[in-house]
């Protein structure tokens, strides 16, 4: 399956989501705030102790909850959401005045370079997807990721030391190494894998 279709689906799914749910964290298919909370502080890891603010692109923004704990947490930083769903771009706008810190877009080709670009659940939902298919979009992916960032960028993904038997067949699941070993050979060296924290999944640092 090409990327084109791949990633309609994709967003149909979520936008069935936010359609359920509203802009909520059940709207991205997140099972809780605190959840999300967590993932955010796990992702923004990537930006170095007392570091001069600059830009985070946040690729997969869904209706922008991190730009809320971006400004909570680092509000000197200019924050600018991607999504592929137009419907999640038009929620985020709802939910979060305009500010010259803060932009959302639909569009790839809006989306400059950043100091940072992090991705968060992106890579969960594959429905029926192959997992050679979409094993090869997450890479492409990764590859888009870099791209996007001057110093660095970090995901999360679902991780393949989760019991068997909770696994399920429309989720991806991840060899955690495997995916260190990739970004270290085709990125950088400097990898860090975050597996210690109480959730089915890792997140991953690469610092350019």
């Amino acid at each position: 399956m090409t990327a084109g279709p791949l990633i309609d689906r994709v967003a149909a799914y979520y936008e069935g989501k936010l359609r359920d749910h509203g802009a909520t964290p059940a709207g991205v298919d997140w099972n809780s705030e605190a959840s999300q909370q967590l993932r955010f502080q796990q992702l923004l890891r990537i930006m170095m102790p007392q570091e001069r603010p600059g830009t985070l692109n946040d690729f997969g923004c869904g209706y922008g909850a991190l730009a809320d704990y971006l400004a909570t947490h680092h509000a000197e930083w200019r924050y600018r959401g991607f999504d592929v769903s137009p419907k999640m771009i038009e929620a985020a706008g709802a939910l979060h005045p305009p500010h010259a810190r803060r932009v959302f877009t639909s569009d790839i080709a809006a989306v400059p370079k950043a100091t940072y670009t992090v991705a968060s659940g992106i890579f969960n939902v594959k429905l029926d997807v192959a997992v050679s298919d979409w094993r090869d979009y997450v890479l492409t992916t990764l590859d888009t990721l870099a791209s996007l960032s001057e110093a660095g960028f970090a995901f999360n993904v679902l991780t393949g030391y989760a019991d068997p038997a909770r696994q399920r067949p429309d989720l991806f699941y991840a060899d955690p190494l495997a995916l260190f070993e990739h970004c270290r050979r085709r990125f950088s060296v400097r990898v860090a894998l975050l597996h210690d924290y109480p959730l089915f999944e890792f997140t991953m640092l690469v610092r350019l």
